[in-house]
C-alpha cells in the first residue's frame, strides 16, 4: 500500500501581514506538517546548518539548476538567490507530508505556472494602517524602507485574487484555524 499523497500548502502575502508567525504556528501544531528547505547562495549565517536551514549552494550551481529546471520558484534578492527546489517538494509529498511554502508574490505564481497541485493562501492584514503599525513597529528600517515596504505591498494585495484563499490575520489563532479549516476540505 502507497503512503497517501501529501497537500503543498503555499502561503503568500506583504512583509508585516505575520507569515512567519503563522507559518510557526502551523508547523508547531501539525508534526505532519514540513517548511520546505530552500536553496540559496547567499553565505551561512552563525547557527544555519546546510540541508536544514537552507541548501547552500554557488551561484554556478544555482544557475545550473536553473537551466535544468529544477526550481518551482526561483528569485533574487540582494545579490543572492533563493529557490524551492522541485525535487525537496515532491519527494515530501509522496512520502505523505504536507508542505509549506512561505514565498512572495511572484515566487507563489511561478509555482502556479509549474501546475504542481497546491493549495493558494494569501494572508491580509486587517487594513493598511494596521500593516503600517506592525512595519513600524518592527523599528528595523528607517522611513525609506518603510515607505518601499508599504508600496510593494499595495502591488502584491493587488495579486490577492489569484489565490485559492485570502485569510485574514487580524488574530494569529484565528487566522491558523480558517487555515486549518481550509486544509481540511482539501
Amino acid at each position: 500500500m502507497t503512503a497517501p499523497k501529501g497537500k503543498l500548502l503555499v502561503i503568500s502575502g506583504p512583509s508585516g501581514v505575520g507569515k512567519g508567525t503563522i507559518c510557526a504556528r502551523l508547523l508547531e501544531k501539525h508534526p505532519e506538517m514540513t517548511f520546505s528547505v530552500s536553496a540559496t547562495t547567499r553565505a551561512p549565517r552563525a547557527g544555519e546548518v546546510h540541508g536544514v536551514n537552507y541548501y547552500f549552494i554557488s551561484h554556478e550551481e544555482f544557475a545550473a539548476a536553473v537551466e535544468k529546471g529544477e526550481f518551482l520558484e526561483h528569485a533574487a534578492h540582494f545579490n543572492n538567490r533563493y529557490g524551492t527546489l522541485r525535487s525537496e517538494v515532491e519527494q515530501r509529498l509522496a512520502a505523505g507530508q504536507t508542505v509549506l511554502l512561505d514565498i512572495d508574490t511572484a515566487g507563489a505564481m511561478q509555482v502556479k505556472d509549474s501546475g504542481i497541485d497546491a493549495v493558494f493562501i494569501f494572508l491580509l492584514p486587517p487594513s493598511m494602517e494596521e500593516l503600517q503599525r506592525r512595519i513600524l513597529g518592527r523599528g528595523t528600517e528607517d522611513a525609506a524602507a518603510i515607505a518601499q515596504r508599504l508600496e510593494k505591498a499595495k502591488s502584491e494585495l493587488a495579486l490577492a485574487d489569484a489565490y485559492d484563499y485570502r485569510v485574514v490575520n487580524h488574530v494569529v489563532e484565528d487566522a491558523v484555524a480558517e487555515i486549518e479549516a481550509i486544509l481540511a476540505n482539501h
